[in-house]
């Protein structure tokens, strides 16, 4: 997965924006109308500066004078309660649009993010399990939460009052052309000085950001790390030292905010001094203009107010531009992700597996997880269907890499795998997996009840086959035991289950899934005497149900298996049942005679 520093940005604002815009493009019809709303509350916006202005130029003439300039109206309470009408009239319509025009924007803006999440989501799940150990958890969840939130208020907010204060200054610039030239001409020498700040900043609010992004996703990741790791920290009294290195994280997210809010509290006293610059300006020119008998005092007052009206604009702009450099530094993280290519992909004429026999062959397999560290070398075995099968050997020979092979967790660079005669790539991942048990030795449980974890969502098993296959695995010896049997709570990770029941109930959410091919590694590791004996009568139990590929430590628990294969150093070395391997004197006499004597000394 690539990474993307400060100096160095993986896309462009255009490429980001191209990005997005296929989650944009369905609602494009209502975007479009909210922005003509918004167009509408631009030009009601600028009622406001001009009936002020007429207001008090009424107030301000004689009465010969308002004769002549106001003498349709009957007199000046008459005149001023119609423009005080129209104002009122212009803040009704604005906030009934402004109401309308946000609901829009809001429903758009959630779709089009529960779309996104839908995706990152779909993609991480996509990876593989090499990719997604590249990455520490915490930061997918960072993608998947934190950054669609920065992009949530980009759609919402951020987009539109951008085109709307572009459009507001673009208003305000043409009006104050209309009241007064010269004075415009004033404010349009200021626009360059503007402009050039607003580069600036926007170059170093966009370093600022990223940089603060990079270092809560950091944050996330460590956090996520610790916190599941927190037994650990705590039996090795290492407490003090994980804190100095959180401390440490923690500096660098405070650094990277404090940098933020200087880059922005550089920018906006400066345009607000630029603000107070223009109205000191305006009012000597215009009192100047006045006197000539060039401007009238109501154009003064008008103009007056649309400084306001301008500098407001460019001063939300900053604010919308962090908003901005939030979102595309949030975007480019996403799409680090969305970009990964996945890769455990379907052949374009894959097909769905059918129903599986069993039947497992390895021919000439070699892999590696790093490019010239081969784990397995030139592997050839057999598996018939329903038979059971273990793979013994020292850690790190390679058994688990034959499983995760199986299942297709990782692709081979040489040889052929072959499933009922058949490559396993010309099934489709899904088909494949299918048909497919798996019980690792680290059982993950998910937060909810006994028999969401059975189950796994999938729909069309009763209870009763559940408690079918639990009594059959024999499960049954402590969920019978609890009060609220199957409804029984399952706390994160099962915590509140011991290994062995944790074990039995990933053997009963195995079969009843009704699986023709299991798979099982370490099933009986870390387990004490007694649940062995529960597992060991399950498992000799399942063997009659199918093809079983075993992995063990533990030799006693293998004896009856129909074949073993010994592997050393990513090699088959022997090959037999039980009884023939002993007889041999090979490397598995060696494992099996260094167990018994383990054994006896305990």
């Amino acid at each position: 997965m690539s990474k993307t520093n400060d100096n160095n940005r993986k896309y462009s604002d255009k490429q980001l924006i191209k990005k997005l815009y296929p989650y944009l493009k369905p609602e494009m019809p209502k975007f479009i109308i909210a922005l003509s709303m918004t167009l509408i509350l631009v030009l009601l916006d600028l009622v406001g500066p001009r009936v002020q202005g007429s207001i008090i130029g009424i107030l301000s003439l004689n009465d010969e004078s308002f004769i002549e300039n106001y003498g349709f109206f009957s007199d000046k309470f008459t005149a001023v309660s119609v423009f005080a009408a129209i104002y009122g009239g212009a803040l009704i319509i604005s906030g009934f649009l402004n109401y309308i025009s946000a609901m829009m924007l809001q429903r758009i803006g959630q779709r089009m993010i529960y779309n996104l999440r839908q995706d990152i989501f779909i993609h991480i799940e996509s990876l593989s399990i090499a990719q997604i150990n590249k990455q520490p958890i915490g930061k997918f969840v960072t993608r998947v939460t934190n950054d669609t939130n920065a992009l949530s208020n980009l759609f919402t907010n951020v987009i539109v009052n951008l085109i709307k204060y572009t459009l507001t200054m673009i208003a305000v610039m043409v009006a104050m052309f209309i009241v007064s030239w010269q004075l415009a001409l004033l404010m349009l020498a200021i626009m360059p000085v503007i402009a050039g700040a607003s580069f600036i900043f926007r170059f170093f609010s966009r370093r600022a950001y990223r940089n603060v992004r990079n270092n809560i996703s950091d944050m996330n990741a460590y956090l996520n790390e610790n916190i599941s790791g927190i037994k650990v920290t705590q039996i090795f009294n290492q407490e003090g030292k994980v804190y100095k290195q959180f401390d440490v994280r923690n500096k660098k997210l405070k650094k990277a905010s404090i940098n933020e809010i200087f880059v922005f509290s550089i920018f906006r006293p400066l345009i607000y001094g630029l603000f107070v610059f223009s109205q000191a300006l305006v009012l000597y020119v215009g009192s100047v203009e006045i006197k000539k008998g060039i401007l009238a005092i109501d154009g003064l007052v008008a103009f007056y107010a649309y400084i306001s009206s301008f500098f407001n604009p460019i001063q939300n702009l900053a604010e919308q531009f962090n908003a901005l450099q939030s979102a595309f530094a949030s975007v480019e993280k996403i799409y680090d992700v969305l970009d990964t290519k996945i890769e455990i992909l379907d052949k374009e004429d894959a097909i769905v597996a059918p129903r599986l026999k069993g039947e497992i062959e390895f021919k000439h397999v070699w892999f590696a997880y790093n490019d010239d560290n081969w784990i397995l070398k030139d592997v050839s075995f057999k598996v018939n269907a329903k038979e059971t099968v273990a793979l013994v050997g020292a850690t790190g020979a390679g058994k688990t890499t034959i499983l995760s092979l199986i299942v297709r967790n990782y692709d081979i660079q040489k040889g052929e795998i072959l499933i009922d005669g058949r490559n396993i790539k010309d099934y489709t991942v899904d088909s494949l997996r299918k048909n497919i048990g798996q019980m690792l030795q680290d059982v993950f449980l998910f937060s909810g009840t006994i028999r969401d974890n059975i189950v796994l969502r999938s729909e069309g098993i009763s209870d009763e086959e559940i408690k079918e296959t639990c009594k059959y695995v024999n499960a049954d010896t402590f969920i019978e035991k609890l009060d609220d049997g199957l409804d029984h709570k399952v706390e994160e990770r099962g915590l509140n289950f011991s290994q062995g029941q944790r074990q039995l109930l990933s053997f009963a959410r195995t079969l009843v899934h009704k699986p023709n091919i299991m798979i099982l590694d370490e099933a009986t590791a870390n387990i004490d005497t007694e649940t062995e004996k529960i597992i060991q009568d399950s498992l000799e139990k399942m063997m009659s149900i199918g093809t079983m590929l075993i992995v063990a430590h533990r030799l006693s628990t293998i004896q009856h298996a129909d074949k073993i294969i010994v592997l050393h150093h990513g090699e088959i070395k022997e090959m037999g049942n039980h009884q023939e391997l002993l007889k041999k004197r090979g490397l598995y006499y060696s494992l099996y005679e260094l167990q018994y004597k383990h054994l006896e000394n305990n």
